[in-house]
């Protein structure tokens, strides 16, 4: 079915940060990227504007070179830029939403998949393999510390660019529903860890509020127990010490009183 070019810049307008014109042309990997950064953190949807003619043209296969071999993509600074810069935004995502997996563990492979994501936009990608590799090795080699984000992802952002090829062409694409559906698992995956610490958090903050009316209370009590212990402390107040009875009354009383005493 061909692809239009004012349907395509109407779904660019009304969810673009959302990925939708890429969905509609095909494009699932820069679809995910959009959605899991809002539109390239704003920047990336507005630089869409200009480019929807030609991934329109290339949706309806006009124009578009045959399978090229073993042929290397051109070296492209911007998709470096934007590698480097995702799989950092990745490891400090996993960094938050995930502290209860080693750091080891969590920090390399989020940049990495991070850099492969943005790796597979348009008609390139990389080795997943050697990408994940660089990840890994460097996040040894600084301990997995957070600040080591940078660094990570700009080793693999290296090996990404090192083993970049073109895609292979003539394979036929998924139905959409089959697409819709793994990309729904790639979002709920990077969001389910975020919405559970974010839950966690709220669940603190609400404790927290409901303690407060009592904290409040004992603070304004305060002063006044704080006087009746320095009074109690000064024979200023409290009840007489108790004296022994001396006649039968006086005993039947004492017991009422003691009675009384051990019911208080």
């Amino acid at each position: 079915m061909a692809k239009r070019l004012l349907v395509a810049y109407g779904l660019w307008a009304l969810g673009g940060p959302l990925g939708l014109h890429h969905i509609y042309l095909g494009r699932d990997s820069h679809a995910l990227l959009w959605m899991l950064t809002l539109g390239g953190f704003g920047a990336g949807w507005l630089w869409d504007f200009w480019h929807i003619p030609s991934w329109v043209a290339t949706a309806n296969r006009v124009g578009v070179a045959g399978d090229r071999g073993g042929t290397v993509p051109a070296l492209s600074p911007l998709r470096l830029a934007g590698q480097v810069m995702v799989g950092t935004y990745f490891g400090l995502v996993a960094a938050l939403g995930l502290p209860w997996v080693p750091a080891l563990l969590a920090q390399p492979l989020a940049v990495g998949l991070g850099v492969q994501l943005v790796s597979s936009v348009g008609d390139q990608t990389a080795e997943a393999p050697s990408v994940l590799a660089a990840a890994f090795l460097a996040s040894l080699l600084f301990q997995g510390r957070v600040l080591a984000v940078l660094p990570v992802s700009l080793a693999a952002s290296m090996a990404a660019q090192r083993h970049r090829r073109y895609k292979p062409q003539g394979l036929p694409p998924p139905r959409l529903p089959a697409r819709l559906y793994h990309l729904g698992l790639a979002c709920l995956a990077f969001a389910a860890p975020l919405a559970c610490r974010g839950l966690c958090g709220a669940a603190g903050v609400l404790g927290t509020l409901l303690a407060l009316p009592r904290a409040a209370t004992e603070l304004l009590l305060l002063p006044l127990r704080a006087g009746r212990l320095l009074a109690e402390t000064l024979g200023l107040a409290g009840d007489p010490p108790p004296q022994p009875p001396t006649t039968s009354f006086g005993a039947r009383s004492w017991s009422q009183r003691q009675q009384r005493a051990y019911e208080v």
